[in-house]
């Protein structure tokens, strides 16, 4: 089926009827995309709008890509595909986990349309999860060896104002990977 047609069932999927914002698929991609954003689900906010990460999470993502808000809603540059395409809902203060519905419907069928992925960002652990089978099994020992994954893939913490204190308490990101994860999005995005 081509990638049009795809796109096109998925943003009219009803698979979970029974959101509590009811279904509202958010991706973007195209064919070309050289990087991939692999998240976990879309946010309260971003359901709302309408558009992956246009929220303060989203911010901080783009500042870590060292990309500006046009360059990242390029489809033809970068993918997004969260591993829940619609808002799960939260509990406690915090969103639920992407719908486990979700991704074994439709994650291969659109990966298989995305042949020039050199990079995948992997943001937080249900991502890393289903990307890296083997990944370790807290978020901060992924993030802690990412060079085992790179250059294909890099693990982030979720970029959510929400976990100032846990960038804080683990410098690795700001002070390594943030840089090195920079440098190849611009070599990536200058040769595409």
């Amino acid at each position: 089926m081509p990638l049009n047609r795809l796109m096109s069932k998925v943003r009219n999927c009803r698979l979970c009827t029974d959101l509590p914002l009811g279904p509202r698929p958010l991706l973007q991609c195209a064919s070309t995309a050289t990087i991939l954003i692999a998240g976990q689900a879309p946010g309260r906010r971003t359901h709302e709008r309408g558009i992956p990460f246009d929220d303060a999470s989203g911010e901080r993502l783009r500042d870590w890509l060292g990309v500006d808000r046009g360059t990242f809603y390029d489809a033809r540059h970068i993918a997004i595909l969260p591993l829940g395409f619609c808002y799960p809902g939260s509990r406690n203060g915090g969103d639920l986990p992407p719908r486990a519905e979700c991704a074994p419907q439709w994650r291969n069928d659109l990966l298989s349309h995305l042949p020039n992925i050199s990079l995948t960002v992997l943001i937080g652990m249900h991502a890393q999860r289903w990307h890296m089978p083997d990944c370790a099994t807290t978020l901060r020992d992924n993030i802690c060896n990412w060079r085992a994954s790179w250059p294909e893939c890099i693990p982030l913490p979720h970029p959510s104002p929400r976990n100032v204190g846990w960038l804080k308490r683990n410098p690795v990101v700001e002070g390594e990977l943030l840089p090195t994860l920079r440098s190849r999005v611009a070599e990536l995005l200058t040769s595409n």
